[in-house]
Protein backbone atom coordinates (compact mmCIF):
# COMPACT_ATOMS: atom_id res chain seq x y z
CA UNK A 1 0.00 0.00 0.00
CA UNK A 2 1.07 3.79 -0.43
CA UNK A 3 1.07 6.59 0.86
CA UNK A 4 1.51 10.16 0.24
CA UNK A 5 1.86 13.22 2.70
CA UNK A 6 1.02 16.25 1.35
CA UNK A 7 2.71 18.32 4.10
CA UNK A 8 4.53 21.73 4.78
CA UNK A 9 6.63 20.12 7.52
CA UNK A 10 7.89 16.95 5.42
CA UNK A 11 10.74 16.40 8.36
CA UNK A 12 8.21 15.64 10.89
CA UNK A 13 7.77 12.16 9.64
CA UNK A 14 11.77 11.18 9.82
CA UNK A 15 11.57 9.54 12.78
CA UNK A 16 8.34 7.98 13.43
CA UNK A 17 8.50 5.78 9.85
CA UNK A 18 11.72 4.42 11.19
CA UNK A 19 10.66 2.42 14.12
CA UNK A 20 9.05 -0.66 15.16
CA UNK A 21 7.02 -2.67 13.41
CA UNK A 22 6.04 -0.05 10.00
CA UNK A 23 9.99 0.41 9.64
CA UNK A 24 9.92 -3.08 9.24
CA UNK A 25 6.50 -3.22 7.02
CA UNK A 26 8.43 -0.57 4.64
CA UNK A 27 11.68 -2.81 4.37
CA UNK A 28 9.62 -5.67 3.46
CA UNK A 29 8.40 -3.55 0.71
CA UNK A 30 4.57 -4.01 2.50
CA UNK A 31 4.07 -0.31 2.64
CA UNK A 32 5.21 2.87 0.65
CA UNK A 33 5.31 6.03 2.66
CA UNK A 34 6.69 9.08 0.80
CA UNK A 35 6.20 13.00 2.01
CA UNK A 36 5.55 15.82 -0.57
CA UNK A 37 6.71 19.24 0.92
CA UNK A 38 3.63 21.62 -0.49
CA UNK A 39 5.73 24.30 -0.98
CA UNK A 40 7.54 22.80 -3.61
CA UNK A 41 4.58 23.60 -5.31
CA UNK A 42 4.57 26.80 -4.72
CA UNK A 43 5.76 29.14 -8.02
CA UNK A 44 6.63 32.55 -6.94
CA UNK A 45 10.32 33.18 -5.50
CA UNK A 46 9.47 33.02 -1.89
CA UNK A 47 7.24 29.98 -2.26
CA UNK A 48 4.34 31.58 -0.51
CA UNK A 49 1.88 28.78 0.51
CA UNK A 50 -0.96 30.91 2.86
CA UNK A 51 -2.61 34.20 2.86
CA UNK A 52 -5.21 36.22 4.16
CA UNK A 53 -8.53 35.14 4.25
CA UNK A 54 -10.94 37.08 2.23
CA UNK A 55 -13.65 38.72 4.61
CA UNK A 56 -11.03 39.57 7.22
CA UNK A 57 -10.75 37.10 10.16
CA UNK A 58 -7.53 35.70 12.21
CA UNK A 59 -4.98 33.82 11.06
CA UNK A 60 -4.04 32.36 7.57
CA UNK A 61 -5.34 29.93 4.86
CA UNK A 62 -3.01 27.58 3.35
CA UNK A 63 -3.84 28.56 -1.07
CA UNK A 64 -5.47 26.64 -3.52
CA UNK A 65 -2.93 26.69 -6.32
CA UNK A 66 0.16 24.56 -4.56
CA UNK A 67 -2.04 22.11 -3.28
CA UNK A 68 -3.84 21.51 -6.68
CA UNK A 69 -0.62 21.30 -7.72
CA UNK A 70 0.41 18.54 -5.76
CA UNK A 71 -2.09 16.36 -5.75
CA UNK A 72 -2.30 16.61 -9.53
CA UNK A 73 1.27 15.52 -9.88
CA UNK A 74 0.55 12.72 -7.89
CA UNK A 75 -2.25 11.53 -9.41
CA UNK A 76 -0.17 11.77 -12.58
CA UNK A 77 1.42 8.76 -11.39
CA UNK A 78 -1.65 7.21 -10.16
CA UNK A 79 -5.48 8.68 -11.12
CA UNK A 80 -6.67 6.01 -8.43
CA UNK A 81 -4.90 7.52 -5.45
CA UNK A 82 -8.07 8.39 -2.97
CA UNK A 83 -7.73 11.91 -1.52
CA UNK A 84 -7.80 12.11 2.23
CA UNK A 85 -7.81 15.74 4.71
CA UNK A 86 -7.17 15.52 7.96
CA UNK A 87 -9.27 18.21 9.50
CA UNK A 88 -11.52 18.55 12.61
CA UNK A 89 -14.31 19.21 10.57
CA UNK A 90 -14.18 15.41 9.36
CA UNK A 91 -16.06 12.39 10.48
CA UNK A 92 -14.71 10.63 13.05
CA UNK A 93 -11.86 8.23 12.73
CA UNK A 94 -12.45 4.77 14.06
CA UNK A 95 -11.75 0.89 13.35
CA UNK A 96 -14.23 0.28 10.37
CA UNK A 97 -13.07 3.45 8.70
CA UNK A 98 -8.93 2.44 9.51
CA UNK A 99 -10.61 -1.07 7.57
CA UNK A 100 -12.32 0.55 5.08
CA UNK A 101 -8.99 2.94 3.55
CA UNK A 102 -7.06 0.08 4.21
CA UNK A 103 -8.92 -2.07 0.93
CA UNK A 104 -7.27 0.99 -1.48
CA UNK A 105 -3.92 0.48 -2.62
CA UNK A 106 -2.81 4.25 -2.58
CA UNK A 107 -4.07 7.29 -0.17
CA UNK A 108 -3.09 10.54 -0.66
CA UNK A 109 -3.12 12.10 3.22
CA UNK A 110 -3.31 15.96 2.96
CA UNK A 111 -2.21 17.52 6.33
CA UNK A 112 -3.97 21.24 6.96
CA UNK A 113 -2.25 23.90 8.53
CA UNK A 114 -3.10 27.59 10.31
CA UNK A 115 -6.89 28.67 9.62
CA UNK A 116 -7.34 25.59 7.27
CA UNK A 117 -7.15 25.20 3.42
CA UNK A 118 -8.86 26.89 0.81
CA UNK A 119 -12.60 25.55 0.34
CA UNK A 120 -11.90 24.97 -3.59
CA UNK A 121 -8.92 22.76 -2.81
CA UNK A 122 -12.10 20.81 -0.63
CA UNK A 123 -14.14 21.17 -3.57
CA UNK A 124 -12.07 20.18 -6.32
CA UNK A 125 -9.41 17.21 -4.88
CA UNK A 126 -10.04 16.17 -1.68
CA UNK A 127 -12.50 12.57 -1.50
CA UNK A 128 -12.68 12.35 2.35
CA UNK A 129 -12.07 14.00 5.13
CA UNK A 130 -11.08 12.84 8.69
CA UNK A 131 -10.71 13.60 12.10
CA UNK A 132 -9.15 11.87 14.96
CA UNK A 133 -11.10 13.40 17.49
CA UNK A 134 -12.68 16.36 19.12
CA UNK A 135 -9.72 18.58 19.80
CA UNK A 136 -7.53 20.65 17.67
CA UNK A 137 -3.65 20.01 17.05
CA UNK A 138 -1.35 22.59 15.18
CA UNK A 139 -1.76 20.85 12.25
CA UNK A 140 -2.62 17.74 10.47
CA UNK A 141 0.68 15.82 10.17
CA UNK A 142 -0.20 14.10 13.79
CA UNK A 143 -3.27 12.54 12.76
CA UNK A 144 -1.83 11.55 9.28
CA UNK A 145 0.84 9.61 11.48
CA UNK A 146 -2.44 8.04 13.44
CA UNK A 147 -4.14 7.39 10.23
CA UNK A 148 -0.81 5.57 8.58
CA UNK A 149 -0.21 3.36 11.94
CA UNK A 150 -3.89 2.45 12.27
CA UNK A 151 -4.08 1.54 8.64
CA UNK A 152 -0.99 -0.35 7.62
CA UNK A 153 -1.42 -2.73 10.61
CA UNK A 154 -4.64 -3.89 9.01
CA UNK A 155 -2.78 -4.89 5.91
CA UNK A 156 -1.40 -8.55 5.31
CA UNK A 157 1.34 -9.49 6.62
CA UNK A 158 2.43 -5.76 8.31
CA UNK A 159 1.60 -7.28 11.67
CA UNK A 160 3.86 -10.69 13.48
CA UNK A 161 0.41 -12.58 13.34
CA UNK A 162 -2.69 -11.34 11.31
CA UNK A 163 -4.67 -12.74 14.24
CA UNK A 164 -3.23 -10.03 16.28
CA UNK A 165 -5.58 -7.63 14.01
CA UNK A 166 -8.72 -9.60 14.32
CA UNK A 167 -8.77 -9.58 18.60
CA UNK A 168 -7.58 -5.82 19.11
CA UNK A 169 -9.64 -3.86 20.91
CA UNK A 170 -12.52 -2.36 18.41
CA UNK A 171 -13.01 -5.37 16.55
CA UNK A 172 -16.99 -5.90 16.35
CA UNK A 173 -16.89 -2.48 18.62
CA UNK A 174 -15.52 -4.28 22.04
CA UNK A 175 -12.65 -3.17 23.97
CA UNK A 176 -9.70 -6.64 24.16
CA UNK A 177 -9.89 -8.82 27.18
CA UNK A 178 -7.10 -8.39 29.89
CA UNK A 179 -4.10 -10.05 28.81
CA UNK A 180 -1.10 -11.51 31.29
CA UNK A 181 2.61 -12.84 31.06
CA UNK A 182 5.16 -14.48 33.45
CA UNK A 183 5.33 -14.36 36.30
CA UNK A 184 2.23 -16.06 37.27
CA UNK A 185 2.07 -13.81 40.58
CA UNK A 186 3.77 -10.59 41.30
CA UNK A 187 2.81 -8.48 44.28
CA UNK A 188 -0.15 -10.61 45.47
CA UNK A 189 -1.29 -10.36 42.08
CA UNK A 190 -2.12 -13.53 40.30
CA UNK A 191 -3.00 -14.63 36.64
CA UNK A 192 -6.44 -15.69 36.60
CA UNK A 193 -6.33 -19.63 37.05
CA UNK A 194 -8.46 -20.53 34.14
CA UNK A 195 -5.65 -19.03 31.90
CA UNK A 196 -2.96 -21.84 33.62
CA UNK A 197 -5.82 -24.45 33.45
CA UNK A 198 -4.65 -25.36 29.22
CA UNK A 199 -8.57 -25.36 28.64
CA UNK A 200 -8.72 -23.88 25.74
CA UNK A 201 -12.63 -23.62 25.46
CA UNK A 202 -12.97 -22.66 28.87
CA UNK A 203 -9.82 -19.47 28.33
CA UNK A 204 -11.93 -18.70 24.99
CA UNK A 205 -15.25 -18.10 27.32
CA UNK A 206 -13.32 -16.49 29.63
CA UNK A 207 -11.88 -13.92 27.41
CA UNK A 208 -15.00 -13.23 25.75
CA UNK A 209 -16.80 -12.47 29.04
CA UNK A 210 -13.87 -10.43 30.18
CA UNK A 211 -13.97 -8.04 26.92
CA UNK A 212 -17.66 -7.66 27.16
CA UNK A 213 -17.53 -6.64 30.82
CA UNK A 214 -15.01 -4.67 30.38
CA UNK A 215 -16.96 -2.70 26.80
CA UNK A 216 -19.33 -2.32 29.45
CA UNK A 217 -17.61 -0.50 32.20
CA UNK A 218 -15.59 1.22 29.86
CA UNK A 219 -17.07 2.13 26.72
CA UNK A 220 -20.69 1.23 26.68
CA UNK A 221 -21.81 2.89 24.17
CA UNK A 222 -20.15 0.65 21.90
CA UNK A 223 -22.32 -2.25 22.71
CA UNK A 224 -24.86 -0.47 20.95
CA UNK A 225 -23.64 -1.21 17.38
CA UNK A 226 -21.60 -4.61 18.50
CA UNK A 227 -23.00 -7.58 16.81
CA UNK A 228 -23.49 -10.13 19.81
CA UNK A 229 -24.55 -13.95 19.79
CA UNK A 230 -27.53 -15.04 21.63
CA UNK A 231 -24.56 -16.73 23.86
CA UNK A 232 -22.51 -12.76 24.19
CA UNK A 233 -26.46 -12.00 25.23
CA UNK A 234 -26.43 -14.66 27.92
CA UNK A 235 -22.84 -13.53 29.30
CA UNK A 236 -23.96 -9.64 28.94
CA UNK A 237 -26.87 -10.82 31.74
CA UNK A 238 -24.77 -12.35 33.65
CA UNK A 239 -22.21 -9.39 33.86
CA UNK A 240 -25.03 -6.78 34.78
CA UNK A 241 -26.53 -9.16 36.90
CA UNK A 242 -23.50 -9.78 38.94
CA UNK A 243 -22.77 -5.82 39.15
CA UNK A 244 -23.95 -4.99 42.79
CA UNK A 245 -21.52 -1.77 42.92
CA UNK A 246 -23.82 0.33 40.86
CA UNK A 247 -27.60 -0.08 40.14
CA UNK A 248 -27.74 1.09 36.40
CA UNK A 249 -28.81 -1.39 34.08
CA UNK A 250 -28.83 -1.61 30.24
CA UNK A 251 -30.78 -3.81 28.17
CA UNK A 252 -28.74 -6.28 26.38
CA UNK A 253 -28.35 -5.14 22.48
CA UNK A 254 -30.69 -6.98 20.06
CA UNK A 255 -28.79 -8.29 16.84
CA UNK A 256 -31.77 -9.68 14.93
Amino acid sequence: MRFDILTLFPNMFSSPFKESILSKAIEKGLIQIRTVNIRDFAEDKHHIVDDAPYGGGQGMVMKVEPIARAIEWIKSEDPTAWTVYLTPQGKRFDQERARGLSSRAHLILLCGRYEGIDERARDLFVDEEISIGDYVLTGGELAAMVLIDAVSRLLPGVLGSDRSAEEDSFVNSLLEYPQYTRPSDFRGKSVPQILLSGNHSAISLWRRREALKRTWSRRPDLLQKARLSEEDGRLLEEILNSNDDCGMRIEAPNNK
